[in-house]
């Protein structure tokens, strides 16, 4: 371990024949390396402030890569797997280019002796361009929420909703987290006790991606193994994706007994409970857990034990008890019922100004779930109160202790005064920003109402809870790396205040829960380029122009898609093997319908079926405690402290739209890296691991593309039993008596 901090302290990130700086001042404390373990053994304590920065290539390559993740996310987030593509994709593969534009470009320089200076070659491909780069790479990472609020208004309500106030709501939501971080930085960047674990991956990978690299005989390089590996996985997803899509989920229970409701039920992968099904797909392995090549051992193990405990033990034990009426409808469904089992026409229940109309409501009846929908909204109390119980009683010391640190003492570590050598951000633009972005967002909520339906007092108070939430859990974030949500409490209390309004509830749940995400997500990149020794303006600078793009880019590629795609999402109306099924929209639909339009009250309070579902509120507040209790009872059992519960069951929250063969192929996988390959074959795991991961997502998104604009397009598809998904088409049928349900059987 000590052979391994030295020879990161001692690596030298630069190209250039210039003079690398360490922090040297008289007082003994200022040569203080940082005092978490972690960063002082990854993180290097030199900077070389001559550099390159701001180059054409990082221009080039940082608005290609922000415009392509963009792109490439909001196109496969509509689909049944909806691959996200990460900034550490980005990372990797923009190296073999930017390097391949150093050795052949001309050095030529354009407007010379001008302070619009430039050269297409500046010189050797610096890390500090990477890491630019892949700043505006994480601008195009993930998704855009407010996309779930243009595609719930247009796809589902199937109300009007203009391109103007689409654009403006998406990039009020992304910008105002701005505020918050710019308000917090303070706290949550410069103190060494912030120190931000997840951006020590991507400081691993940039250590390993710029150091020489010594080739063994016979053996490939890093870039080397990238592309391989990279043309292997474009060449391979023909199959899932156009030729033999069943490969993205083998359900062979279903094959077995093709007329069977119980054996469908249990087969299924995409639609059941999934025993014995296998996804030999990427898209499948990582669409909603992200890549298990980077997820730790132990935290795989966690997501196991929950996926198995709430997927074969609760889900079968309330189904065949008949709990909350669970044999009435599918055993895995993400839909809204009646009490007859049949679809819920929402569309009945909106009046002409699109709000809930009660007399309609009554005489439609109540909304159902399934029972196993019902149990992730109670999986989804019991890990935002889990969260906060495991923090308090496994980090509480520590986090009170880097808070006094953070907030009283101050203390700098190395990389902190290696930065003072930089122009700092002024806190008056964040300010300024957020003054005026909230004044925007008034603005529209009150001039377009019609479309909003969001008043004025709604957005202040979404302000005020995402700012008031902001800095306890960045600080949480920031040590922990467990970033508690606010969606649930954001849908509640808009719910109770302001009922019957969908789209004012997902606008409040945008701005009260996203702009504090995205404050997190900025902060993160903050801290990202402070170890790094990237300047703050041309940080700031890079997060703002990749905000801006992500934002046009994700809006446009949603709005060509749903004016493009026949039907998308609707499931009635595609074709069975279609890929375009939309499953993260339908769950925030669902979510819109039952917190917004009918309310909390009337679903999970005094007037709805389902208040029983509240005491998961309390379950999950006492869970980690139990734990805390047996680590203390039994303190050489280590495996009692790896228990941890907010991992547990927090992942658990992306079911559905995330089904048994994703979690099911992805711990398979998980295990078979974080584990056998990492404990018997270190040496292939640390050189390849990571690059792997980046490679198959580069590959796949690729040829998923090329197969949408080359044949699906133009209607061009292949019709046999190998493309009709997992092949259990009785999986989502009932089998309580008299159930009728379109080609179901009817038990009596």
């Amino acid at each position: 371990m000590e052979e391994e901090g030295d020879r990161i302290e001692n690596l030298q990130y630069h190209d250039l024949s210039t003079p690398i700086l360490r922090c040297e001042e008289e007082d003994e404390e200022d040569l203080q390396n940082s005092p978490i373990e972690q960063v002082a053994l990854t993180v290097p304590i030199t900077d070389n402030p001559n550099a390159a920065v701001i180059t054409a290539r990082m221009w080039i390559l940082g608005t290609a890569s922000c415009f392509l993740l963009s792109f490439l996310n909001q196109f496969f987030w509509y689909r049944k797997e909806p691959l996200t593509i990460t900034s550490i994709s980005a990372q990797i593969a923009v190296v073999p280019v930017a390097r391949l534009m150093a050795t052949y470009l001309p050095d030529r320089r354009f407007f010379a002796g001008t302070n619009w200076e430039f050269s297409l070659n500046p010189g050797p491909f610096s890390v500090k361009e990477h890491v630019l780069i892949t700043i505006f790479a994480n601008a195009g990472a993930g998704s855009v929420y407010a996309i779930h609020v243009v595609t719930a208004v247009r796809i589902f309500y199937r109300q009007k909703i203009s391109f103007l106030v689409s654009l403006l709501v998406v990039l009020t939501t992304q910008v105002l987290g701005f505020g918050w971080a710019g308000i917090f930085r303070r706290y949550l960047v410069e103190p060494a006790a912030m120190w931000w674990p997840y951006n020590l991956v991507q400081v691993s990978l940039f250590s390993a991606l710029h150091e020489k690299e010594v080739r063994a005989k016979g053996s490939l390089t890093r870039n080397q193994f990238f592309l391989v590996a990279f043309i292997c996985s474009f060449a391979y997803y023909v199959f899932p994706g156009y030729i033999f899509s069943m490969l993205t989920s083998l359900s062979w229970i279903c094959w077995i007994f093709p007329s069977s409701v119980f054996a469908h039920q249990l087969g299924s992968g995409l639609r059941g409970l999934g025993i014995g099904a296998i996804g030999l797909d990427w898209s499948t392995v990582s669409s909603y857990l992200g890549s298990p090549l980077a997820s730790p051992w132990f935290a795989t193990a966690n997501v196991a034990v929950g996926f198995i405990i709430v997927m074969y033990v609760i889900t079968p034990i309330t189904y065949w008890l008949n709990i909350y009426h669970a044999k009435t409808f599918p055993i895995f469904s993400d839909n809204l019922f009646t009490a007859k089992g049949q679809i819920y026409n929402v569309t009945n229940i909106i009046d002409s100004n699109f709000h809930l109309d009660l007399n309609a409501y009554e005489k439609n009846g109540p909304i159902y779930m399934s029972t196993f929908f019902a149990m992730t909204y109670g999986i989804g109390f019991a890990s935002l109160t889990a969260i906060l119980s495991h923090v308090l009683l496994f980090h509480g010391s520590e986090i009170w202790q880097m808070s006094k640190s953070a907030f009283k003492d101050k203390k700098m570590d190395v990389h902190t005064r290696l930065m003072r050598r930089y122009k700092q951000v002024p806190e008056w633009w964040f300010i300024c920003m957020l003054v005026i972005n909230i004044t925007l967002t008034i603005f529209v909520c009150e001039y377009y109402s019609d479309q909003l339906q969001l008043p004025w007092w709604g957005v202040l108070l979404a302000c005020a809870i995402a700012m008031f939430f902001t800095l306890p859990i960045g600080v949480i974030t920031a040590t922990t790396n467990q970033t508690p949500g606010l969606n649930i409490i954001t849908e509640y209390i808009i719910g109770y205040i302001y009922p019957g309004r969908p789209v004012a509830n997902m606008c409040f749940k945008v701005y009260g829960y996203i702009s504090m995400s995205q404050a997190l997500m900025f902060l993160q990149d903050f801290k990202l380029g402070h170890y790094m020794k990237i300047p703050p303006r041309t940080m700031f600078m890079a997060q703002v122009m990749g905000t801006v793009i992500s934002s046009l880019v994700y809006l446009c590629t949603a709005w060509w898609l749903m004016d493009s795609v026949p039907n998308i999402c609707d499931r009635e109306l595609l074709p069975s093997d279609s890929p375009w099924t939309c499953p993260g929209d339908h769950v925030f639909y669902d979510a819109s319908v039952i917190w917004g339009l009918i309310g909390p009250r009337r679903i999970f309070g005094d007037l709805g079926s389902y208040s029983a579902i509240n005491w998961f509120f309390l379950a999950g507040a006492i869970a980690p405690l139990l734990v805390w209790i047996a680590h203390r009872a039994f303190p050489s059992a280590k495996w009692v402290k790896l228990i941890n519960v907010p991992v547990l069951i927090g992942s658990l929250g992306s079911m559905p739209p995330a089904t048994a063969v994703n979690f099911s192929t992805w711990i398979i996988i998980g295990f078979f890296s974080g584990y056998v390959v990492y404990n018997y074959r270190r040496d292939w795991w640390q050189r390849h691991n990571y690059v792997l991961s980046g490679s198959l997502d580069a590959g796949l998104a690729f040829m998923a593309v090329l197969l949408y604009l080359c044949l699906e397009l133009e209607n061009i598809s292949l019709k046999w039993w190998g493309n009709e998904l997992d092949g259990c088409p009785l999986a989502h049928c009932p089998s309580a008596e008299g159930v009728v349900v379109d080609t179901c059987p009817v038990f009596s």
